[in-house]
């Protein structure tokens, strides 16, 4: 986990705002107030839906970070109950049900990347709960009779969560999905004096819902804060690329691509990612998103490797740092990049540009290859010589490599290797 000092007694709550996080929040004086004279405890949800989480989660875990270093208590809850239910939110279609054995493995790999946010020894080390210990023994009538009282449906019909489904059909199945949530607020509250649940701006009305549960129930104060979600300039979500997700764990996304990833986002999103995703002080975020034109590469590059050392460790930063500079500063290709093997009886009967791109996921697919080619998007780097491929169709073959090996290029600053095996 990152390591920081620059606490100096603040109530986190102003560390929060100041640093851009906060989005949404119930009951706002309250919850100040309570931030600054107590040590809470407080959660953030993941519903286990793949073997790595991706960028997405990254801002609930900074939170939760910030959080713990201003002597707050994090409990991190994996879904392996709500997994099995499926959240609507932000889905045009119902998610794929998973079975236990996926949960179970996705949460196991879930853990190794928590770690790298939260400290789990210490007064206020963080813990993992996860809600499959309570939800599935649930007896669905006490369920419906405790609990759904307390629901309004004309209310939960008017929730952005589900009115975006409305259209195409939202099922009783997910309809269910808030209740189950709210209640494991009410669990945790219960089992830990859990009394603050943080989420992204889309879990606003589950959030309000598990809130105003508590304090119907227990008739005591529990309070909702959401973040903004991570957007580039243009308003899209931030961490999708043309070859899909960004991930934070390496065998889904390689330091290197996960480094130039940050390195290449617009001009206009450095200075609040700065704010959002790092730990360097404001001070130096301020000096840094000041820059302009070609000094924002400056920025941009300090920005890709403090995030990629919070999520990949110090040593593989280093690595994708100096990676992008040899290959955009001194030429090079000789250093360490993504690498695909390829085996040397299809060099020899020869493979077309087309299907070498797509065997080395460098393009999702043949059409997006033929694009590029014909946009001037690809190149070949043979003995240091860069070679423009303007055919789709060019046949790639023993002579294009040097060494076993030959470098592809996309763009102007993705690169990778392909190296003959056998």
């Amino acid at each position: 986990m990152a390591d920081i000092k620059d606490i100096n007694n603040r109530n986190v709550f102003d560390v929060l705002f100041e640093r851009g996080y906060v989005e949404q929040i119930t009951h706002e004086e309250e919850l100040k107030e309570l931030l600054g004279k107590e040590k809470v405890t407080f959660y953030v949800g993941f519903d286990p839906t793949a073997d790595s989480l991706h960028i997405g989660s990254f801002v609930q875990l900074m939170v939760a970070s910030h959080m713990q270093k201003h002597g707050h208590k994090p409990i991190i809850l994996v879904g392996g109950g709500t997994a099995f239910v499926a959240d609507p939110t932000g889905k045009t279609d119902m998610r794929r049900m998973l079975n236990k054995e996926e949960i179970d493995y996705y949460v196991s790999r879930f853990k190794v990347q928590f770690s790298k946010f939260l400290d789990f020894e210490g007064e206020n080390a963080a813990i993992i709960v996860n809600n499959a210990d309570w939800l599935l023994e649930l007896n669905y009538i006490e369920f419906i009779r405790d609990i759904g009282v307390h629901f309004s449906v004309n209310r939960m019909l008017t929730a952005e969560c589900f009115k975006q489904r409305m259209e195409k059909g939202l099922s009783f199945f997910e309809f269910n999905y808030m209740l189950l949530q709210s209640y494991d607020f009410l669990e945790l509250f219960r089992k830990y004096g859990c009394s603050v649940q943080f989420g992204g701006n889309d879990q606003w009305s589950n959030i309000i819902a598990g809130v105003e549960l508590i304090r119907k129930v227990e008739r005591k104060p529990a309070f909702g804060l959401t973040f903004k979600l991570l957007l580039n300039s243009e308003g899209n979500k931030m961490g999708k690329t043309e070859s899909g997700a960004i991930w934070l764990d390496a065998d889904k996304t390689s330091a290197y691509d996960f480094y130039q990833y940050w390195r290449n986002i617009d001009d206009a999103s450095v200075e609040d990612t700065l704010y959002i995703l790092t730990f360097l002080p404001v001070d130096e975020v301020k000096r840094l998103g000041a820059l302009k034109d070609q000094e924002i590469n400056e920025a941009k590059k300090v920005l890709a490797y403090e995030i990629t050392k919070i999520v990949h460790g110090e040593e593989e930063a280093n690595k994708a740092k100096a990676t992008a500079e040899s290959l955009f500063e001194a030429g090079s290709t000789d250093i360490e990049m993504p690498t695909t093997d390829i085996d040397e009886s299809k060099i020899a009967a020869g493979i077309s540009i087309s299907d070498l791109l797509l065997a080395t996921g460098i393009v999702p697919s043949k059409g997006e290859g033929k694009r590029l080619i014909m946009q001037g998007g690809i190149s070949l780097i043979k003995q240091n010589a860069e070679v423009k491929i303007t055919d789709f169709a060019y046949m790639v073959t023993a002579t294009d490599f040097s060494d076993k090996e030959l470098v592809i290029k996309k763009g102007k600053k993705v690169f990778h290797k392909v190296v003959v095996k056998g």
